[in-house]
């Protein structure tokens, strides 16, 4: 795997914004389950036969998840419509959860938050394409809703990189830091991270737990790449080594 030198210890705070889905757990398909029931009732749909196998979700926000799925089935997907199908997709979220054997919190990712949650230089925010009450939802099921105070939301923005922007603002305040105080890590498993990342002039650790191999995330630009969380490499992308 490639890691990049990216590894200065920093002189001013560190905003880090992690993704959710592929970089700090696998819902086990749950989200994805919990879209559809809520599509099939407000499609009205008795059946049960609306599926989104051909529907991306890594990397894309809720919003426009659910508004492609729309379109798919030849739905106007306006605004109203599609707030009312989030609504009732995060009301279906804990208990598709619930169902979700194959549910996990990935690799490395408890004993990151661990030591970067007791820094004073780092400050610890999301970023990420699920709206605010889905991934507290998921971020409680894996025990790690309490790392996250802030982050940048699907339900802020459609477009990942304005989102960032968002969570990036609200970080910075946190930090008491103006715009440019900051150093900005995003921590993220698609390209649209990598992407959305480079957009606002971010870092990205990227890691190769979702959807996408080391040699995808590498071509898009990711500063570090990384198999999972548990790595040497992502310590020191925050400025410091392997804690001992």
């Amino acid at each position: 795997m490639k890691t990049r030198a990216c590894y200065i210890r920093p002189m001013e705070p560190t905003i880090a914004l992690f993704d959710i889905d592929g970089t700090l757990l696998r819902a086990g398909g749950a989200g994805r389950r919990a879209v559809e029931l809520a599509l099939c009732e407000v499609l009205e749909d008795d059946n049960g036969s609306v599926s989104l196998e051909s529907v991306e979700f890594a990397g894309r926000t809720d919003p426009w998840i659910v508004r492609t799925a729309l379109m798919q089935y030849g739905v106007t997907a306006n605004d109203a419509l599609i707030h009312e199908v989030l609504r009732r997709y995060v009301a279906h979220l804990p208990r598709e959860l619930e169902l979700a054997s194959a549910f996990e919190v990935l690799p490395g990712v408890l004993s990151l938050l661990a030591e970067l949650t007791v820094r004073d230089d780092v400050v610890l925010g999301l970023g990420t394409g699920n709206t605010q009450p889905a991934a507290y939802a998921k971020l409680a099921h894996g025990g790690l809703d309490s790392f996250f105070s802030f982050g940048g939301f699907g339900s802020d923005h459609t477009d990942r990189a304005e989102l960032l922007r968002t969570g990036l603002s609200r970080g910075l305040e946190r930090a008491g830091a103006r715009a440019g105080g900051a150093r900005v890590v995003v921590i993220g498993d698609t390209p649209h991270d990598v992407a959305a990342a480079q957009a606002i002039g971010a870092h990205c650790v990227a890691v190769s737990t979702g959807g996408y191999d080391g040699s995808a995330l590498e071509a898009a630009g990711a500063t570090v790449v990384v198999p999972d969380l548990s790595s040497a490499a992502v310590r020191l992308a925050f400025g410091r080594g392997v804690a001992g």
